[in-house]
């Protein structure tokens, strides 16, 4: 399940966290959302479904209100045990720059199919319900992600 995650990575020269088998429990899931500063400052946004950290790359800073929409791109899947990765991945890794956790927090899903994703969130910045629409931006791999009206 996590193949091309381990496939982008070398573990002798990386901090990132080992695929391992940490999961929360139903009603406990989890997002993250981590600042990335790689080559270009983006956000990486991770809820936890079916047991990994589903993720998506967002060029700007995560939208906190209604009436904000940000292009996201889905990426490979992490593990778990990634939702409390900060640190630096040195030159010449995928991904290379510094991590550092921009919020984190329960993750409760509403709706969960191929092309749009419903949930509500709960962290110190991110609170409400947000979505995630499938788009054809990004290579196919290309989502809108915004919160939805109070």
């Amino acid at each position: 399940m996590l193949e091309r995650y381990k496939r982008k990575r070398d573990f002798t020269k990386t901090e990132e966290p080992k695929p391992g088998s940490k999961v929360s429990d139903k009603d406990n899931l989890i997002f993250v959302i981590q600042e990335h500063h790689a080559r270009n400052l983006h956000y990486d946004l991770r809820l936890e479904i079916a047991g990994v950290l589903k993720s998506w790359a967002v060029p700007k800073e995560p939208p906190t209100e209604a009436g904000i929409k940000r292009l996201a791109i889905g990426t490979e899947d992490h593990p778990m045990s990634y939702a409390d990765f900060e640190g630096s991945i040195p030159e010449g890794e995928y991904g290379a720059g510094e991590v550092r956790i921009w919020d984190k927090g329960k993750f409760a899903p509403e709706k969960i199919t191929d092309k749009e994703i419903l949930f509500r969130m709960d962290g110190n910045k991110m609170k409400g319900e947000f979505v995630l629409i499938k788009t054809r931006f990004g290579k196919g791999n290309g989502w809108l992600f915004f919160k939805k009206k109070d």
